[in-house]
């Protein structure tokens, strides 16, 4: 009986092992399938809009080829939520034409909504639209819960096509109650209590009520509640005299002419976000703000230039579409706490600039610029390309090292240097300056306009409304770089006997129209010239004229020399007289003129100037070889070389040769 009862006992512990082993193995499993889950993008075609998915934020995956233009997009960096997704993704920057992972924010509605030519997607001008979206890398927010499967505002999905699982919201049965979809949570919490054999109490309809939205809601952003499934009724009264405070201005259906036409009546129910800042649009610029971490400074003063920070970044409107700032602070070696793409409003910058921390050690402000120059405006960290860079140096007394040639490097890179002094050397520590006058040596004009001094870091604030001010004046920001400020222009012009007194002086104007297209400064475009016919001669050099004026002047003053065609050899005559003495980091051009085939070989100086980084444009009249126009030109030959059949015809060809001047400088890294 004993030995019956001791087998009996060791089955039940054997059997109760096993069960044991196998509940273990099975939340093993379970955990696998969470992190599966936990982990999964949901992936879009090309076609679907933004519009069409009912989530705030998220993040998804792109396929290769939505550069086609089938699939349109509307605006630039801010997109009307009637655009495609991915299409919008590409002409943004963020992809490619392969694909993959972005994440979406939808934002508020826009008056209006500009097109552009970028990345190889034309995008599309609209005047309004109810719901916006910007488009980033897909670097997960904190405290941002994205969902693994998106939420459509139909029961027809195209992203299903792709294989995706996906929900869609269904109308409530029960008049005056809202159905709540389902959260992956809640499938899990489920699954998980049936692998324990443990049944979960049904959630009361009061309790479901309270329940938090599965969607993630990202910082700042507020959901409003709003009947899906109603055609809402919309007015636009907040800017209409005496309107009440608490209206808001919606898009009125109807009142859009799209560029593509029909709307689909099942966007119309794409859910309305609370409307949010995008920034200032007056003021597009990226912006740096080098802070002097010195130990000289002390905590005291180190705060209020934090305050100061953190009272700009309030006074700018910081946002995707407006300026974008981050803080570079510097010591003995600068370093970047958060660049242009880390926060994109004013209240998350604020908050970053409250936990930045002083460094000590020297003031070495030259050491910073030129980490900023190399590093801080690259389209990693945000840099937008097309809008100005501008560099705020604040600095304690004096630098510690020189600022003049980083400064220098930073201007012709296109970055509008400003510098504020606080409490400069006294008379008996003067003689401790490094280098004398270091502010107008640094700043891009000396007219006041680039450079502030305070007295005491006590009016600091003071210089707040007119440093905002200034940075947002894009039209005075003399050094930021463009298609028509940043280049050496060389004119190479054929003087020889066939082109005749009276052509000549029909090409001396071409020449000058193209150079009244351009800003021409000492730290802007420059011009120079030279004439050619067997021989060579220098009209005059880059640095011979520093304003518009003195260089069409100057133009206009060349004479006619007469002679053969050595085209060739005028080629290498230019690089070496002309382009020897090009500015770093100026994009160089050279835009031959000539009426003939060349009685030299052009084919090894054509290849020099290639090698050199000289861009040539070789422009061709009458009697020119057009085998000969394409060896010349840059590649591909179509864009840089042109034909006119006579003389009087030329300045037709003013506009393409800007045209497409500027079509390659912004298809080209900023910096």
């Amino acid at each position: 009986m004993g030995t019956v009862v001791l087998t009996m006992k060791a089955s039940v512990i054997e059997m109760f092992l096993v069960l044991l082993v196998t509940g273990i193995h099975s939340n093993k499993e379970m955990t696998k399938k969470i992190k599966r889950l936990k982990f999964n993008v949901p992936q879009i075609n090309c076609d679907v809009k933004a519009g069409k998915i009912i989530n705030p934020e998220f993040i998804v995956k792109c396929p290769a080829g939505c550069q086609d233009p089938k699939y349109h997009v509307y605006g630039t960096d801010v997109y009307a939520s009637y655009s495609s997704v991915c299409g919008a993704a590409v002409h943004s920057g963020v992809l490619d034409n392969s694909g993959g992972k972005i994440l979406v924010r939808k934002v508020a509605g826009q008056s209006g909504y500009k097109g552009s030519y970028s990345n190889g997607v034309q995008s599309l001008s609209l005047p309004r639209w109810r719901e916006s979206f910007i488009v980033s890398e897909s670097k997960p927010q904190k405290g941002v819960t994205y969902p693994s499967a998106l939420t459509y505002s139909s029961s027809k999905t195209p992203a299903a096509k792709a294989g995706e699982t996906t929900k869609a919201y269904e109308r409530p049965s029960v008049p005056g109650t809202t159905s709540q979809p389902v959260t992956l949570t809640q499938v899990l919490a489920v699954t998980t209590a049936e692998a324990s054999h443990t049944t979960l109490p049904k959630p009361s309809p009061s309790a479901a009520s309270t329940t938090s939205s599965p969607r993630p809601q990202p910082v700042g952003h507020r959901s409003r509640e709003m009947d899906l499934w109603s055609t809402p009724t919309y007015t636009s009264s907040q800017n209409r005299p005496g309107a009440n405070p608490g209206e808001m201005d919606f898009w009125k259906p109807g009142s859009v002419l799209l560029d593509a036409g029909f709307v689909p009546k099942e966007e119309l129910s794409t859910q309305s976000l609370e409307p949010v800042s995008l920034g200032d649009p007056n003021c597009k610029v990226d912006l740096s703000f080098l802070i002097d971490g010195s130990s000289s400074i002390g905590k005291r003063r180190f705060r209020i230039q934090k305050q100061f920070l953190a009272d700009i970044a309030q006074a700018l409107d910081i946002g995707p579409a407006g300026p974008l700032m981050g803080v570079v602070q510097y010591g003995d070696n600068p370093a970047t706490h958060f660049n242009l793409r880390t926060h994109t409003n004013s209240r998350d910058l604020k908050t970053a600039i409250e936990k930045i921390t002083q460094r000590g050690g020297l003031a070495n402000a030259g050491r910073a610029i030129s980490f900023v120059t190399k590093n801080f405006f690259s389209k990693a960290n945000g840099n937008r390309g097309g809008s100005p860079n501008v560099a705020v140096v604040l600095v304690d007394g004096w630098p510690t090292d020189k600022v003049e040639e980083a400064s220098r490097l930073a201007r012709e890179s296109g970055i509008n240097i400003f510098f504020i002094t606080i409490e400069g050397a006294v008379e008996n520590e003067k003689q401790y300056v490094l280098e004398p006058n270091f502010v107008n040596k640094a700043v891009c004009r000396t007219n006041g306009f680039y450079s502030f001094h305070v007295q005491s870091w006590f009016g600091l604030h003071k210089t707040l409304q007119p440093l905002v001010k200034r940075v947002c004046d894009t039209e005075r920001l003399a050094c930021s770089k463009t298609c028509l400020n940043s280049a050496d222009i060389g004119f190479v012009i054929d003087g020889s006997s066939s082109v005749g007194t009276g052509n000549f002086r029909t090409v001396l104007q071409f020449v000058a129209n193209l150079s009244k297209e351009f800003e021409i400064s000492d730290t802007d475009t420059r011009v120079g010239a030279v004439q050619y016919t067997y021989e060579q001669r220098l009209e005059f050099g880059f640095d011979k004229y520093s304003s518009k004026a003195d260089v069409l002047n100057a133009i206009k003053r060349v004479g006619y020399w007469s002679g053969g065609t050595s085209t060739g050899a005028a080629i290498n005559y230019a690089l070496e007289q002309l382009f020897q003495k090009s500015k770093p980091n100026k994009r160089k051009l050279m835009i031959l003129i000539t009426d003939g085939r060349s009685y030299d070989d052009v084919r090894i100086p054509a290849l020099a100037a290639h090698l050199k980084g000289v861009i040539t444009y070789a422009v061709g009249v009458a009697w020119a070889a057009q085998e000969e126009l394409e060896v010349i030109a840059t590649h591909p030959a179509r864009d840089h070389s042109f034909f006119a059949d006579d003389f009087d015809n030329l300045y037709q060809y003013v506009p393409r040769i800007i045209r497409n001047i500027c079509t390659e400088f912004n298809s080209q890294p900023r910096n």
